[in-house]
């Protein structure tokens, strides 16, 4: 099976690189440092103590954290950080800056990783998550690099997904030396697909753990300034294509209940601002982008701003910290929903629709806590109306949000007490 998988990667990378290239027409990041995908990055100056592989702008976000953590422990430019996604690149350098070693990701590839790892040559390695690299993976069991697979979710359908080749999976995850569960179901999901069961532990949830950067609170004060403290505001973060339409309808509905009710739209995709801009300006909505917006020195938002088009990257926090009610995106459509557990964790009602299998645990959590509903396209704009003429009903959902994520912080220490 793993020679049959090698195979086939081989035959699909001349079609990866041209999709590639081809989403580069959109996002012209896609097209640069491509030879880092091929395992052609520049040697570290210091031995790299720890190489902490993270997708995308969400698995970046969670692994600010252990970053961090691991950076204090190693010292600066001790740890390698690699992402997939221009997106999730660029989160980590914002955030993380000269700090950190970063490049693009390698491909599975037995002569790209063994390029890579030949180069880098980490002492141990965590991968964020559910990337399961079986040719990396083997390669880091032969180099006796301890892997930890951090975080770590199987959803219900992708457990169905890979028992299709329950063998190669197992013996994927036998490369492993830690698996570490975000929750006792997941961990339980893995088992039952052939992992170790001694190597598998449930240790929580790391999103649990993400401080809220007091800059993005400023900057967020600034804009609910800007917007007016007595306008209802909510946000729709993290939509995919699909969703916008709906936003747009729900707050049509809700406006008509709330003439003076603003809505923060935020694309999960760069690439999409522009698109969902003319969506917004033909449903004659009053449109203002956040790109055009200097708080320092704009006067309060005028009555005609109906909408606020977050096109703007690293500022959801400051997003929610705007906004009284928050919905999360990829989950009217199915995504698999984004992170519910940031507005929570500001203290906000949270509202997301019924494709959640990525975030099965966090949905659970704040619904069984009252601080969070599930909506479709029908009944978002009537919960909306409700929530923002509310402001007691706010408050509970949001206390009990808070105090939830409160409850269930330590998966960060827990984690470093067994990898480092």
């Amino acid at each position: 099976m793993r020679t049959l998988y090698t195979l086939l990667l081989y035959l699909l990378t001349p079609l990866v690189v041209l999709r590639l290239l081809w989403r580069s027409r959109e996002l012209r990041d896609y097209r640069l440092r491509m030879p880092e995908r091929f395992g052609y990055v520049p040697g570290p100056d210091a031995p790299v103590a720890v190489w902490v592989h993270a997708v995308s702008v969400g698995e970046s976000l969670a692994a600010l954290p252990l970053i961090r953590a691991l950076v204090a422990r190693y010292g600066e430019r001790r740890v390698w950080v690699t992402t997939t996604t221009p997106t999730g690149s660029a989160r980590v350098l914002e955030a993380l800056g000269n700090t950190v070693l970063h490049s693009y990701a390698p491909y599975d590839l037995p002569h790209v990783v063994a390029r890579f790892l030949r180069r880098v040559r980490p002492q141990r390695v965590i991968i964020m998550e559910t990337e399961l690299w079986p040719n990396l993976f083997r390669a880091l069991r032969r180099s006796g690099v301890a892997l930890t697979i951090a975080n770590a979710r199987l959803s219900p359908r992708s457990f169905r997904g890979y028992g299709r080749v329950r063998g190669f999976a197992a013996s994927t995850l036998g490369d492993c030396s830690l698996i570490a569960a975000q929750s006792a179901a997941d961990a339980e999901r893995f088992r039952a697909l052939g992992a170790p069961a001694q190597r598998v532990e449930a240790i929580g949830n790391l999103k649990f753990d993400q401080t809220i950067p007091e800059s993005q609170l400023q900057i967020g004060a600034m804009l609910r300034k800007w917007i007016g403290r007595q306008r209802p505001v909510w946000i729709a973060a993290s939509t995919h294509e699909g969703e916008d339409a709906f936003m747009l309808q729900a707050h049509r509905q809700l406006r008509e209940a709330l003439p003076d009710a603003l809505l923060i739209l935020v694309p999960r995709h760069p690439q999409r601002f522009d698109a969902v801009a003319r969506l917004v300006e033909s449903s004659g909505l009053g449109l203002t982008r956040r790109s055009a917006l200097d708080l320092a020195k704009l006067p309060p938002s005028p009555d005609a701003t109906a909408v606020l088009l977050g096109d703007s990257m690293g500022e959801m926090f400051a997003y929610f910290a705007a906004s009284d009610v928050a919905f999360v995106g990829g989950s009217l459509v199915a995504i698999g929903g984004h992170n519910v557990l940031e507005p929570a964790a500001l203290g906000q009602p949270v509202l997301f629709g019924p494709h959640m299998h990525n975030f099965v645990a966090a949905r659970d959590l704040l619904l069984e806590a009252g601080a969070g509903l599930e909506v479709d396209a029908e009944t978002l704009g009537p919960l909306l109306k409700m929530l923002l003429s509310d402001p007691a009903q706010r408050q509970r959902m949001g206390d009990a949000g808070r105090a939830a994520v409160d409850q269930n912080r330590g998966a960060l220490q827990r984690l470093l007490d067994r990898v480092v």
